[in-house]
């Protein structure tokens, strides 16, 4: 526990401006961000009398070691480099809003020549509608359905839509008239983008104009006796209406808005947005955050709003924001709001009407999404200290494991053997900090070898990042199975995913050392494991592995295994870490095998990019035609100059050409000049496969 004292900046040091300030630990981690209208005034409220801070403000400052601060212009300039840290640091103290799921929007692709309604997550695309988000992805699909019979816009993925291209004959929604089936030409590009902008236009809530118009004509084919003409439009009529009771109007007054209510008590807060468009009812999404900061309701909000449009502009950004309270100060928040949109944001609180009831609504929505908050919460982390005290007492560990580190071996065979880092910190995942890791110590099968490489390398990271950081004086050319200490093994690099690489305050990649190392397999997994450990000097990190057979505890040095009851807690959460271990290394695994079965003669090009060899292939039209071209043909192709065509012929002469294909029927050979369809890097298809025998062997 650090003393405020030691790191309180000297008087007068502190501009009396706004700025945003940041918080660091001992291992220059960012713990919090926090912006103020007075950097001097604010940061002068941590560095008092800890018995009169609040109890988690204390526990920030007695875990911070510095604390440093940018000073801009505005307060607005403030707001944005306070979201912009939060984002990119990740503190610990900061609020943090956790979104328990994906949210599903309806999309229409309006940047396609034939535009396409789809549920999309995640980011937002640019020339892509949205509308939503909807609580649950079948909500989209029933809406959909029922305006394809007036909106019959294309729904297909862009394989199918090529398939019937190449085929002429259309999907089942072609034929049955829930799509105009552009792919074989029954509707233009312009009518059918039209179509696109009317079902946009009917989401965005201009219901009246399409009910109008149908009704009309119905009537009309009434008139004229096409009853079964009109009894489809009767249909038609209907399906709109369906559509449109499923998002009852709310506001009459055709208000575009987010309501945003919050539910707080000592601990956590939990938030509420609905999202009316039209006075509609677009959408639904709530979250929940620890109140690891002294904050108010205000403070609440400004966090969501952060939240809400810190990536969003445009139309994104309602024309009206209602809120259960107001942030402090209001203004900056409002012109941050009103830039993001690029026109003028009304952001208060409403005080009667139909605003000021459905914010009750929301506001009810709100304090139940908390109540169940806490109801699954307390259960789970009943569970979680449970297993975690299970795993410390088998295990004869000192305290509770807070942070497990798992590794597993997959290969095909002996090809391709990678190996995989999951983490778990309280019992729950730490996506952002797994890691993967290609084998390239030696070749073959060895899962034993692979093991030890494994963790040398992973725990020869951390020393380096002590070493760097100043927390650890080792001796710096140790040797490590004949490699000095701090130089990566071949291919160290490779295959490494996570967050950035330096340390100002950033996640770097090995930096923090777990409690427990996992390993999946038995003895001689947990041995090589524990020797890598021991050879780097490192003692105090407890090592075990779950062999799958009999869901086996193995300890090094151990002649009999640990057994947990089949019931255990910890059993089950030890089976979950090594399981995620499992799936993250096969994932990996089959995503390199099935990189190199794509490959080809031009990947072996230096030089030669993605990109050049469509343009190649595409000009060619397969890698048989371009290996028969002269080196002048070559230099045709955009891009290509006389070097590379020179390259590029000498490569394919090389390499030899894929054997003919066989009727086995017939005995004939068949030798056709087809271009590339397999979307492969050279052009040329895979044959053969694999056989029988090989298939689901992954390890």
């Amino acid at each position: 526990m650090a003393d405020p004292s030691s790191y309180r900046p000297r008087p007068g040091e502190i501009p009396d401006s706004p700025g945003v300030y940041r918080f660091r630990d001992e291992h220059r981690r960012v713990i919090y961000v926090g912006k103020a209208k007075s950097l001097r005034q604010r940061l002068a409220n941590y560095f008092q009398d800890l018995a009169n801070l609040h109890p988690r403000t204390r526990s920030m400052v007695t875990t911070a070691a510095s604390v440093e601060w940018t000073v801009v212009s505005t307060e607005v300039e403030a707001l944005q480099l306070e979201y912009s840290w939060i984002k990119e640091y990740d503190p610990r103290f900061n609020v943090k809003y956790r979104d328990d799921k994906s949210y599903p929007y309806l999309a229409v692709t309006m940047n396609e020549e034939f535009p396409r309604v789809q549920v999309m997550r995640g980011h937002r695309k640019k020339g892509v509608r949205y509308f939503g988000p909807y609580a649950h992805a079948w909500a989209i699909r029933d809406t959909v359905d029922l305006l394809l019979r007036v909106f019959p816009v294309r729904t297909c993925s862009a394989g199918v839509f090529k398939n019937a291209e190449r085929t002429g004959r259309p999907c089942l929604l072609g034929y049955i008239g829930k799509c105009s089936a552009p792919c074989v030409g029954r509707i233009s590009p312009e009518d059918h983008y039209e179509l696109a902008e009317e079902f946009c236009d009917f989401m965005a809530g201009r219901t009246g104009t399409y009910l109008r118009r149908l009704e009309r004509q119905m009537a009309e084919a009434s008139d004229e006796m096409e009853y079964e003409r009109a009894a489809r439009l009767r249909d038609d009529v209907g399906a709109l209406k369906k559509a449109m009771e499923k998002n009852a109007v709310v506001l009459a007054d055709a208000t575009d808005a987010d309501l945003i209510a919050v539910a707080e008590d000592e601990l956590e807060a939990a938030v509420q947005i609905f999202h009316v468009r039209g006075g509609r009812v677009r959408g639904q999404r709530g979250w929940v955050t620890d109140k690891v900061e002294e904050i108010t309701t205000g403070a609440l909000v400004e966090h969501a709003l952060q939240q809400l449009y810190g990536e969003e502009t445009g139309d994104s950004v309602p024309k009206e924001v209602l809120v259960p309270a107001l942030p402090d100060p209001v203004e900056p928040v409002q012109e941050w709001l009103t830039v993001r949109r690029g026109a003028n944001v009304s952001l208060r609180i409403p005080q009667r009407g139909d605003k000021k009831a459905l914010m009750e609504t929301v506001q009810r929505n709100a304090q139940q999404a908390l109540v169940l908050h806490k109801t699954k919460r307390a259960s789970d982390l009943t569970t979680r200290s449970r297993a975690l005290e299970e795993i410390a007492d088998a295990l004869d560990l000192d305290s509770a494991p807070l942070r497990i580190e798992c590794y597993d071996i997959s290969h095909l065979q002996g090809d391709d053997v990678v190996a995989s880092m999951v983490v778990f910190e309280d019992g729950l995942q730490r996506k952002n900090e797994y890691r993967r890791f290609q084998i390239k110590g030696f070749a073959g099968q060895d899962d034993v070898r692979s093991m030890h490489e494994v963790i040398t390398r992973r725990f020869r990271r951390y020393l380096a990042e002590k070493e760097k950081s100043g927390e650890w004086a080792g001796a710096e050319d140790t040797p490590v199975n004949g490699t000095p200490s701090g130089v990566p093994l071949p291919g160290e690099d490779d295959g490494l995913i996570g967050g950035p690489k330096d340390d100002d305050g950033r996640p770097r990649k090995f930096a923090y050392p777990p409690q427990l190392v996992v390993v999946d397999g038995g003895r001689p997994q947990v041995a090589a494991a524990r020797r890598a450990l021991d050879e780097l000097g490192i003692d105090d990190i407890a090592v075990c592995g779950l062999a799958k057979r009999l869901e086996e505890v193995w300890v090094p040095g151990e002649e009999d295994p640990v057994v947990l009851p089949r019931s255990s807690e910890g059993l089950y959460l030890l089976q979950r870490v090594r399981d995620e271990a499992h799936r993250f290394a096969i994932t990996y695994q089959r995503a390199k095998r099935a990189k190199r079965l794509r490959s080809g003669p031009l990947d072996e090009v230096p030089g030669l990019g993605e990109t050049r060899k469509q343009a190649l292939i595409k000009h060619f039209g397969s890698v048989k035609r371009l290996r028969a071209a002269t080196i002048e043909q070559i230099q045709e192709v955009p891009g290509i100059g006389r070097k590379t065509a020179e390259t590029i012929a000498v490569a394919l002469a090389r390499s030899a050409p894929a054997a003919p294909a066989v009727n086995t029927a017939t005995g004939e050979i068949i030798d056709e000049e087809e271009p590339d369809t397999t979307g492969g890097s050279s052009g040329e298809s895979v044959s053969a496969g694999l056989p029988d025998d090989r298939r689901g062997q992954e390890t």
